[in-house]
């Protein structure tokens, strides 16, 4: 086995809802990483989430897609598989997404504000964006939850 190196930190963006019912973005990283092995295999980082039920939804948005305002279903995790795609927060934040890269969709409970409530999003570039989002059955909570 290689060295493993130190212990990770992985950095996401964190969709939520202030106390004012207006969404902003946070930058949050994972970082509860244990050194562990499966069966014979080397040992790797894990960060293991809390057990719960969930949903996993694959998603392919067509190029030129918008969604307009509106809120995530659910407390979820979205991963960008192929493609780009942009987010933009009720406080004017926007973020740009690629392969590999993921937030978490938590921006459930907004208050409409001249005429946003929730995120807007969007396809970036000439190809479509496929994501992967994992719906947690929760109450979604403030930023930086899984640290």
């Amino acid at each position: 086995m290689s060295d493993a190196g130190p212990k990770p930190s992985v950095p996401y963006q964190h969709l939520y809802t202030d106390k004012d019912g207006v969404s902003r973005f946070h930058e949050c990283a994972l970082t509860d990483y244990e050194l562990k092995g499966v069966g014979d295999a080397d040992p790797q980082w894990n960060d293991k989430m809390e057990r719960g039920e969930a949903t996993v939804v694959f998603t392919v948005q067509p190029v030129g897609w918008v969604g307009d305002w509106h809120e995530n279903p659910a407390p979820q995790w979205i991963v960008v598989l192929s493609g780009r795609w942009w987010i933009e927060a009720m406080d004017g934040t926007r973020i740009e997404q690629g392969p590999g890269e993921f937030s978490f969709g938590g921006d459930q409970n907004c208050v409409e504000k001249d005429g946003k409530k929730g995120h807007r999003s969007g396809t970036i570039g000439d190809e479509p964006c496929r994501l992967m989002t994992v719906q947690l059955h929760r109450d979604p909570v403030g930023p930086c939850q899984f640290t």
